[in-house]
């Protein structure tokens, strides 16, 4: 399986030639046959009249000794000319037709090249949601375009909840962020998309992004699959995102006192610890592409993202953790790298991993990714303010649960402390090349 996907890599800039190659020897064999077949009769009259002209012209400029000479010279000189403005417009074609097409600019045969490795890449399934999904994906997506992007849709808040309420659809926040992430079209459409109103009545607080997949489901006749692919389709994206469930479902949890709290966006706000989390309804169907992307893939990452809110609620749904555990193919579960106030508050790495077996049975993964960089003095003090520390990376206490660690600096720190997904993805591409 490795194997395979280490042959891909080396043969993908002639993946998209195959056809094409074929179809021109067999028009250059036809050629060659009916040349070959009207020769006698009408390409060699042809042929002799055209050096009949040549010689005729040449006599007047060289002497008759060395007519031969010169009729040959002057042929190559055609023969090589030809073929220079045959290559040059054949080029000029292309790239204008691909430019078009793609709107790729700069050097074209690297664009196709590139295009054509991603498209010849592993393939990765990638679970999740909120920001930590989202910035996953755009780290891997600079290695593959065969990417599936599995996201929760428990969430309640904001313009997805008012969504939830107007229009009774699935909560498009958390898959529009993903969209945006694996987008290839120009960084204003991206912006658009991602542009939140404020101040203007009704509309505050909505997202273009999540307004247009809204409009998408109504003129899909309530489709909600067709949206998001309509959706992938304006971005470009490299990949695809697919829902964990296509039914409507919220978050229920037992916090740390024994109460129950529904709802994503309560349970983030309930300031206690939560000790289990449950799908309201609990038996839910998983999204068949969600499934059949978990059983062909070659790498599966699981995280980063809020533990209870964005990454358990998805190995819930029945159907996805059962393919988790039967895949055999390398599957990672990626920690955090701060706590996250009201839901993993002093939470270590095993703690996380500790929180993610008690919720889901079985074993679904092997590998826990871990952060053992630090951020600036400065962020950490901005942190603490908010009740945010680093996650203390016990690695040995992952270690002695059973699963192999792979640590690194992975933090990216501007405004604010996350993963970096460059480097998150370059060490997780590692494992697709044993």
């Amino acid at each position: 399986m490795i194997r395979r996907t280490r042959l891909r890599k080396m043969f993908a800039g002639t993946q998209g030639l195959r056809t094409a190659s074929l179809t021109f020897l067999v028009g250059f064999a036809c050629f060659i046959v009916g040349s070959a077949l009207s020769f006698k009769l009408v390409i060699l009259p042809f042929l002799e009249s055209v050096e009949a002209l040549a010689a005729q012209g040449l006599r007047s400029v060289v002497p008759s000794d060395t007519l031969d000479l010169a009729t040959h010279m002057l042929g190559g000189a055609f023969l090589f000319l030809g073929l220079f403005f045959i290559f040059r417009g054949v080029r000029q074609g292309v790239f204008a037709v691909v430019s078009t097409v793609t709107g790729a600019k700069g050097d074209v045969a690297d664009v196709y090249f590139r295009r054509q490795e991603l498209a010849q890449g592993p393939r990765i399934v990638a679970i999740g949601g909120g920001t930590g999904l989202s910035t996953l994906l755009r780290g891997l997506k600079q290695h593959s375009s065969n990417i599936t992007a599995i996201v929760t849709v428990t969430d309640d808040g904001g313009s997805s909840g008012q969504l939830i309420r107007e229009k009774g659809m699935i909560p498009p926040g958390d898959i529009r962020n993903c969209l945006v992430a694996l987008a290839d079209a120009e960084k204003a459409m991206t912006d658009l998309f991602q542009h939140r109103f404020r101040d203007s009545g009704n509309l505050s607080g909505h997202s273009i992004g999540n307004l247009l997949i809204a409009a998408l489901v109504d003129q899909s006749r309530g489709d909600f699959e067709e949206a998001i692919a309509k959706a992938s389709d304006v971005l470009l994206i490299r990949g695809r995102v697919v829902p964990s469930t296509l039914s409507h479902v919220r978050l229920r949890a037992v916090l740390e006192d024994g109460t129950e709290v529904c709802g994503e966006s309560k349970i983030a706000q309930s300031g206690k610890r939560i000790r289990r989390i449950f799908l309201d309804p609990e038996n839910v169907d998983a999204d068949r592409a969600a499934i059949e992307a978990i059983r062909n893939a070659d790498l599966i990452c699981i995280g980063p993202g809020s533990v209870f809110t964005s990454v358990i609620p998805n190995l819930l749904v029945a159907g996805i953790s059962d393919a988790l555990r039967e895949t055999n193919v390398p599957k990672v579960y990626i920690c955090n790298v701060m706590t996250q106030l009201g839901e993993s508050d002093s939470f270590t790495a095993s703690e996380h991993v500790t929180a993610i077996r008690a919720n889901v049975p079985g074993r679904i993964f092997d590998y826990v990714m871990v952060n053992s960089g630090n951020p600036s003095e400065t962020a950490i003090e901005k942190y603490k303010g908010s009740g945010q520390y680093l996650v203390e990376n016990d690695i040995d206490r992952v270690k002695a649960m059973g699963y192999r660690v792979l640590s690194g600096d992975f933090v990216s720190e501007t405004d604010v402390v996350r993963h970096d997904p460059m480097r998150l993805a370059a060490k997780l591409m590692l494992l697709t090349d044993r």
